[in-house]
């Protein structure tokens, strides 16, 4: 990589392409094959990084097409498709999906391709496959496995490190097995069992620095705050329903009102009325705001379609008026959505 821009010392001129927006480097890429090298080069994100124009995108992957995923800009409020997950199970689902120094890593989960007459999905109920996404190379990678194959698992990041607990290992047998990835070393380890598992999928949200386990129809939390000292059980009362965390705070969608959940105490944001024929949409926070994505309309008594839906409803929180608006649907996922979370770069 030399002679990036003419009469700047390379170092110089990194950081002047650190500030292009992300959506605009595959086109600065046909500049040249130096501005190639450097725009796929590693040292960009951490110049984006030094330079304060790292951006929060969103990235989503839903039922339709298979294994595709998007990234959405909310800046520009437009759509970016990425490479097809190169994963060998057919139509990836109940996977984890998180994001940490820059990289999309989508783990486990098993395939929705199921057989009728079987009930077998795609050979497998499980996996412990781990993918990366890297935005400044534009291509995925597969990762260490987990120790264990897993569904249906709750996912999170704790300071840098992916910690996966509970789920699925088959059909019938749920774990209470955690563990933990180190993305520099690439290396899997395991860390204290959940206290409780359940036969119900959990999910996993960090609020306060701590990593908080829910099943679903249960109201007890497993805590984890740090890996030596192990999960504590903790009751809250929360509501039941899709949650997002926006700056640090519990929002709920619960019986078509928007809540915002503090310990035990639930307060009223808004109505989320038009959100109850939707089912399998993602929720999720980004900056001040909180995303509802895709679903799927129906079936309900009087009408037995099913109309995937690639829609996407933000709520602003931050101001002292929450208010709903629409930004551009994806381009080119839709349907019931099987993975969302944000991505810094």
């Amino acid at each position: 990589m030399s002679g990036l821009i003419e009469g700047l010392p390379d170092a110089v001129a990194l950081r002047c392409l650190a500030r292009v927006p992300f959506y605009l480097y595959p086109k600065l890429e046909l500049v040249s094959r130096s501005w190639r090298a450097a725009i796929r080069g590693s040292e960009l994100f951490k110049a984006r990084q030094e330079v304060g124009s790292a951006e929060e995108l969103l990235c989503v992957c839903a039922n339709d097409p298979e294994n595709l995923w998007q990234m959405y800009d909310p800046l520009r409020d437009l759509w970016i498709t990425l490479p097809v997950l190169p994963s060998k199970v057919r139509h990836l689902a109940y996977f984890g999906v998180v994001s940490t120094g820059g990289k999309l890593y989508v783990l486990g989960g098993g395939s929705d391709d199921v057989d009728p007459l079987t009930g077998d999905q795609d050979g497998s109920f499980a996996t412990d496959e781990v993918w990366s996404y890297d935005p400044i190379m534009r291509r995925w990678a597969q990762r260490a496995s987990m120790v264990l194959p897993r569904a249906m698992f709750a996912c999170c990041v704790l300071k840098g490190k992916i910690i996966v607990a509970g789920g699925f290992t088959s059909c019938r047998k749920s774990i209470s097995q955690a563990e933990m990835y180190d993305p520099e070393k690439d290396v899997w380890i395991p860390i204290p069992d959940l206290h409780r598992t359940h036969n119900s999928a959990c999910s996993g949200l960090v609020i306060g620095g701590k990593v908080h386990v829910l099943h679903k129809g249960l109201s007890t939390v497993q805590v984890l705050d740090h890996i030596g000292s192990g999960w504590t059980v903790e009751d809250y009362g929360w509501l039941q329903g899709p949650m997002a965390v926006v700056q640090g705070a519990l929002y709920v969608m619960s019986h078509g009102l928007i809540v915002k959940q503090e310990k035990e105490v639930s307060k009223v944001v808004i109505s989320a009325s038009e959100f109850r024929r939707r089912i399998g949409f993602a929720m999720t926070g980004l900056r001040d705001e909180i995303f509802v994505i895709g679903g799927v309309i129906g079936p309900d008594r009087f009408n037995w379609d099913i109309k995937p839906m690639s829609d996407v409803d933000i709520l602003t929180v931050g101001g002292n008026r929450p208010t709903w608006r629409q930004a551009a649907s994806m381009t080119k996922c839709r349907g019931t959505i099987f993975g969302c979370t944000q991505l810094r770069i």
